[in-house]
């Protein structure tokens, strides 16, 4: 299961309900079945996914292991009690905002990962729009509202379910960024934030940053980045050469970003960070309770408990791996990238989707039937991430993919030439049931069919 889609045909489970046993195993009873247990898991670290999982080397892993378990008991709630995670903490917030553009003022948190980052800086903008208020629940805090493109990631449709914001999506152009005048004429007196990425996770393309930065500076607007992709990549490219479109706080008018380490920084999961231009803005972020009879309660973040380990190996990662590591890596990807994409491209039919701005991409075809060859990369073994709207393969790469470009581009024009010569696979297997559920007609009654379907599919996946 990729980072965008859900497997179709979901097959209820008919084990047993798991019992404790009345005894203890043998702790190395236990490891042994985990192990044993973990050898049907996705083969990440041969390169064979290209989603989840950011493997920068064994050695480099191996580093995180330690650094995590160092303070594996440890616990970011009370920072008094912990003082050397909230150092770790306030360092990696500062050489974040430093690598994207900040200046004295920057400021943020770390948090559990890239959908926690959303969903605080959904919280942000609407209790900055609360406090503006007065603290009253009018307009525009009443019922607020946040424009983003469709490309912009579902954990801010999450978020907005939760909190009680109202997402306007809008369209995106013919290279799959967010449509600015669609943008302009979306924003009202409830509008209260306007989101770009960098980059958009389906196609890897940055939005015109700059341009709806511009926007929302003329309106009074917040303007959110979502770097949680790229924002531990992209500073790096455009240090090597690469043209990147300005994304960060450089441009005036940005007024947060989210940037996860546990992919492009490669630390351990999970450990992002959310940014604000200012300590007024990230007020807005924090909750506090003055009347419980516990005590004073402060949280800066969605959880209580904050573990220590993945902000100790964030910090590790950093001084690790150095501005000189993060361009060698950076290198690496670079060309592996590039080696996959010009080979792909070499296929006859199929073509990349839009202009990726660095590793993350998708690929769809012209002729045979792009779910069908998914299906037939996955008889060779390869973990594939399908995506719709439009249909595509999707690829994320690290270094762990550099040493099997030949061997997934051979497997990739076999599997073309099979489909090609064999067109009624499209009506077989998974790419059937992704073609049903895609090619739906549009309207709401068939959103909330195919919703309904994936939340049937998880209910029956935890069962």
């Amino acid at each position: 299961m990729s980072e965008s889609e859900l497997p179709p045909n979901p097959t209820p489970s008919t084990s047993q309900r798991a019992q404790l046993p009345e005894s203890g195993l043998d702790r190395r009873e236990v490891i042994r079945q985990m192990i044993e247990r973990r050898e049907k898991d996705a083969s990440w670290h041969s390169g064979r996914t290209f989603s989840l999982v950011y493997h920068a080397s064994d050695e480099h892993t191996q580093f995180l292991k330690e650094a995590f378990c160092l303070f594996f008991s440890e616990n970011a709630l009370n920072p008094s009690a912990f003082a050397s995670l909230k150092q770790f903490e306030n360092e990696v917030v500062s050489i974040a905002a430093g690598l994207l553009g900040g200046d004295a003022e920057t400021t943020g948190t770390m948090t559990s990962g890239g959908t926690e980052s959303i969903f605080l800086c959904v919280k942000t903008y609407r209790d900055r729009a609360r406090s503006m208020a007065g603290g009253a629940r009018t307009a525009p805090a009443a019922e607020p509202e946040i424009i983003l493109p469709v490309t912009a990631h579902p954990a801010f449709d999450k978020a907005a379910h939760s909190l009680g914001v109202k997402l306007v999506h809008v369209p995106v152009d013919a290279n799959f960024r967010a449509d600015l005048e669609a943008v302009r004429a979306a924003i009202n007196p409830r509008t209260i934030l306007i989101v770009g990425s960098a980059p958009a996770y389906p196609q890897g393309v940055i939005d015109p940053i700059a341009e709806l930065a511009a926007i929302a500076a003329e309106k009074g607007l917040g303007m959110h980045v979502d770097a949680c992709l790229g924002g531990f990549l992209l500073p790096f490219l455009r240090e090597l050469g690469q043209p990147i479109p300005p994304f960060d706080f450089k441009v005036p008018g940005v007024t947060s970003m989210s940037a996860d380490l546990h992919k492009y920084g490669f630390a351990a999961k999970g450990a992002s960070t959310v940014l604000y231009r200012s300590a007024e803005l990230r007020k807005h972020q924090f909750y506090a309770r003055s009347t419980w009879p516990g005590g004073l309660w402060g949280s800066t973040t969605l959880a209580g408990t904050r573990p220590g380990g993945p902000i100790a190996a964030a910090w590790a990662a950093l001084m690790a791996l150095g501005r000189d590591g993060y361009l060698r890596l950076a290198r690496t990807i670079l060309a592996t990238t590039q080696a996959f994409q010009s080979g792909i491209q070499a296929i006859p039919g199929l073509r990349l989707l839009g202009q990726p701005d660095m590793s993350v991409f998708a690929f769809t075809s012209d002729g045979p039937d792009i779910f069908a060859i998914a299906d037939a990369m996955e008889g060779r073994g390869w973990h594939v991430d399908r995506q719709h709207l439009p249909h595509s393969i999707h690829l994320m790469i690290t270094p762990a993919h550099a040493t099997i470009v030949e061997p997934y581009l051979n497997d990739l024009r076999e599997c073309v030439a099979h489909v090609s010569a064999h067109p009624e696979l499209a009506a077989e297997g998974n790419a059937a049931a992704y073609g049903m559920l895609t090619r739906l007609p549009p309207g709401e009654a068939t959103e909330e069919f195919v919703d309904g379907f994936i939340l049937q599919h998880m209910d029956q996946l935890y069962r």
